[in-house]
């Protein structure tokens, strides 16, 4: 009996139409760890799952991968649901995967821990960041929906601490899928237009789904890039978002988002009274102290008798006056006697005085006091000056000693 031959593509297809009748690989889910991971820019996720037993490979397309809260990496244990068959191109099976979700924790649990850590690293968190709440605001802008208790809790909290404020509320979903872009819409247009002095974004409790909106990451980075200081109040005070994590400033809940908006009027005026009072014992006490100090100026000398400061002056003027005369008159004794002294000393080393005891001195034709008769020759002319008279010699002969 002659056996008959198939070709490669007859064989795959047989192989893939036996898969594809088997209930049990039509739907199947299998657990393990992901590795050679790559998502391709087509949005597909090419993947293989394997254990300690054996590798299986996968891929996730682009229109289930959409669905994915959660960023798959190598090394994490997931569990992988979708259907066995083979691929006739080159018969290799594997594993159409329609979802993933982690094992042993939460698909919505591993997304926020990679969220948050990844904005983290970035800088998002940082406190150097945060813009400081201000004061006393004028305007304060609510993004939350319209038709939660939560809008209608803070209205009537921030009417009831700050009346003076105007509060504008911008509605949006905050739970669904469309809820991060209203969301994020919301944040952006009230930055644009610069309608608030600060902005409360959130949403009343409920579970990590119902508050998911609030971990999206385009919606952290909106409220990063604000202008306007964001507060953060989502769900009760155990619930915790992305939204807590970037926001200038997190509230436990809506109602402790309004209080943290705006002073409590009441608590600014019973400060300002406590400020009065304590401005007006003050300036009680001051007024005393200066009725004082006038009184004790009225009693005083100067005022009862105003001429007495001056005639007290006149005696010090003559008394000091007296002094000065004094000390200039035995300043000048003093510079008499001395200039005196230097009179008859310069007196004495006169040299009229020294002619007048018969000496004389001789000058040369130059006018040169003569010291030396090495200094003069045999027929030079001397001026020879005496007490009473000069002379005019020749010398005849000069003779040395």
């Amino acid at each position: 009996m002659e056996q008959t031959v198939f070709t490669v593509g007859q064989v795959n297809q047989y192989l893939k139409a036996k898969l594809d009748s088997d209930r049990l690989l039509l739907s199947i889910a299998i657990r393990g760890e992901i590795s050679n991971y790559k998502r391709y820019p087509s949005g597909h996720h090419y993947f293989s799952l394997k254990d300690a037993e054996g590798a299986l490979k996968a891929v996730l397309f682009r229109s289930s991968a959409q669905r994915l809260r959660f960023q798959p990496e190598n090394g994490m244990k997931v569990v992988a649901r979708g259907r066995i068959t083979v691929f006739p191109r080159d018969g290799q099976y594997q594993l159409y995967a329609e979802s993933l979700i982690p094992d042993g924790v939460g698909e919505l649990y591993v997304a926020f821990e990679q969220t948050k850590a990844r904005l983290l690293e970035e800088g998002l968190f940082d406190p150097a960041h945060k813009k400081p709440i201000p004061t006393y605001p004028e305007t304060i802008a609510i993004i939350t929906s319209p038709a939660g208790a939560a809008v209608h809790d803070m209205i009537r909290i921030l009417k009831a601490r700050w009346p003076a404020a105007q509060v504008r509320l911008l509605p949006v979903r905050v739970q669904g899928v469309q809820a991060p872009a209203e969301l994020v819409g919301a944040l952006r247009y009230a930055n644009a237009y610069r309608l608030a002095d600060v902005i409360i974004i959130g949403r009343g409790g409920g579970s990590m789904e119902d508050l998911w909106a609030f971990n999206d990451e385009k919606l952290a980075r909106a409220i990063y890039d604000s202008q306007i200081p964001v507060i953060s109040a989502v769900g009760h005070e155990p619930d915790v978002t992305i939204s807590d994590f970037v926001a200038d400033l997190r509230a436990a809940t809506p109602s402790n988002a309004a209080e943290l908006a705006v002073p409590d009027w009441r608590e600014l005026d019973h400060r300002l009274n406590q400020l009065a009072i304590r401005m007006e014992t003050a300036m009680s006490g001051r007024l005393n102290q200066e009725r004082k100090k006038l009184s004790e100026l009225a009693r005083s000398r100067a005022m009862t008798d105003p001429m007495n400061p001056i005639r007290d002056k006149r005696v010090l003027l003559d008394w000091q006056q007296s002094r000065l005369i004094a000390a200039m008159q035995s300043v000048t004794h003093k510079e008499r006697s001395r200039l005196a002294a230097l009179a008859a000393g310069l007196d004495a080393m006169s040299p009229l005085k020294v002619l007048a005891r018969g000496y004389s001195l001789a000058y040369d034709d130059k006018g040169s006091l003569l010291t030396s008769v090495r200094t003069v020759e045999a027929g030079q002319k001397l001026d020879l000056r005496l007490a009473d008279g000069n002379l005019d010699c020749t010398v005849m002969k000069v003779s040395k000693h």
